[in-house]
């Protein structure tokens, strides 16, 4: 069996909301800042470096816009002085079968901000809508 790279076209995204048809993901990233230091009574000028805290950068959803579909908004309007509504997301990249072959879980994440497309008398594309999520942790898991 000839095994060929994985494409970007075919995933899905398990979000606990009531419609799951995206149709961009961006964002999925750790990144780690190294902490600079130096021992006082080092002979060596030149600082250390050893690994900082983990850093995850805002996941970006974006879909198209639906009639009467506004869970997006409902779910920015939960909150309130400290409190929102959190959600577990999975994303998954799907082979031919639509198998999940990699899943990144984002655990009690929480939208941001809400952005809507351009109005444009001129246009001829669907409108899309896209909303930026931050979470507290990222699992990866091969299936």
């Amino acid at each position: 069996m000839n095994k060929y790279p994985l494409t970007t076209n075919h995933f899905s995204v398990q979000w606990g909301g009531t419609r799951i048809a995206f149709t961009e993901v961006s964002g999925l990233s750790i990144s780690t800042e190294p902490i600079h230091f130096r021992e006082g009574s080092s002979p060596d000028s030149d600082p250390k470096k050893m690994p900082g805290k983990l850093k995850y950068s805002n996941v970006i959803l974006k879909r198209t816009i639906m009639d009467s579909d506004n869970e997006f908004y409902t779910w920015m309007n939960t909150v309130a002085f400290n409190t929102i509504e959190r959600r577990n997301i999975t994303i998954s990249l799907l082979n031919e079968v639509q198998e999940p072959v990699i899943s990144w879980r984002l655990d009690n994440a929480f939208p941001v901000k809400i952005e809507w497309s351009d109005l444009k008398a001129n246009a001829n594309e669907p409108a899309v809508e896209t909303i930026e999520i931050t979470h507290e942790g990222l699992v990866i898991e091969h299936n």
